[in-house]
């Protein structure tokens, strides 16, 4: 339930007017995913950072992702930079209801400018980084400038670090922990969770001609290194499991760095663990059989596995 919009002089989480941090949920909401519902254990100015964080990134991830040349998405993303550059500057941000943000037009105006607001009072209130929101950025122009065909590991790694880990290190210090072990925690983590979306979504990504499987682990198993040709190549598999052990090493790796962290602050990052362990799972299980389809944990499994992540002694 998002929170109850007043005057204009109300106020809620991070300080923040009322009006702002219900604009930042609705962009939230909007996705369609059930980030709102997970981010529910944290309590509220948390809940609003991460909402706020979260909204950078779909905003950004939606330039990336548009069907548009890249030479207009550029001045876009650059301008995002320039956007987050201002949040972490002395400027005067616009007063609610003027607007003023550097609009992107995936949101309204009132919509940009009540994230800025909303994100600068994140940052603020829990010391974020600016070097990571520009990661962020990179790696959504990784995958704006160009379209990733089995990409050198290296590249691959960039591209793992900038997508998911640089949200990961966002996300640890909104969720209370700003400690290297909570940096550990992104790095590992974030790298374990975007190899399973890899895996997953292997069909969807070879519609668009993408296959971001690295090529060194492509060549070592004889998979051809463009997306239909490894879609076909009966090798593909062993591939797959492969990558899937890598995940599996840096989840346990985000685990160990878990155990040296506030453990309270690190519940919403045993969730998604947790949960992505259990994708994993569910597609070794099924053995890249069929890699064009885009499976998914029943959900009669993703309850119990909630709620072991939840509880205190999980």
């Amino acid at each position: 339930m998002g929170p109850e919009v007043a005057g204009p002089d109300a106020r809620g989480a991070l300080g923040c007017a009322l009006a702002d941090l219900s604009a930042v949920e609705r962009i939230v909401r909007r996705s369609g995913t059930s980030f709102a519902r997970g981010m529910a254990v944290l309590p509220a100015d948390r809940r609003f950072a991460m909402f706020a964080i979260y909204g950078f990134c779909r905003l950004v991830d939606d330039v990336a992702d548009e069907e548009a040349p890249f030479s207009t998405k550029l001045p876009r993303l650059l301008a995002w930079r320039e956007r987050v550059a201002r949040l972490f500057g002395d400027d005067t941000l616009p007063a609610e209801g003027s607007g003023g943000a550097v609009a992107d037009p995936a949101a309204s105006d009132s919509e940009n400018a009540a994230l800025d607001r909303v994100l600068r009072a994140a940052i603020r209130r829990f010391a974020l980084r600016e070097e990571d929101f520009a990661a962020v950025i990179d790696g959504m122009r990784m995958d704006a400038e160009e379209v990733i065909v089995a990409p050198p590991f290296r590249v691959f790694d960039l591209y793992c670090d900038r997508a998911a880990s640089a949200v990961g290190r966002l996300s640890v210090r909104a969720f209370g922990d700003r400690s290297a072990a909570a940096d550990e925690v992104a790095f590992h983590l974030g790298r374990a969770l975007q190899i399973t979306n890899i895996l997953r979504d292997l069909g969807e990504d070879a519609e668009r001609g993408r296959l971001y499987l690295p090529r060194e682990v492509l060549g070592s198993f004889g998979v051809p290194l463009d997306p239909e040709g490894a879609l076909r190549s009966p090798r593909l598999p062993e591939a797959c499991r492969a990558m899937a052990a890598r995940a599996r090493f840096h989840f346990n790796k985000a685990d160990a760095a878990m155990r040296r962290c506030d453990r309270a602050a690190m519940r919403p990052a045993r969730l998604m663990g947790a949960s992505y362990r259990a994708i994993l799972r569910t597609l070794e299980r099924d053995g890249w059989r069929t890699p064009e389809a885009r499976l998914s944990v029943p959900g009669w499994r993703k309850l119990p596995i909630a709620l072991r992540a939840l509880s205190p002694w999980g």
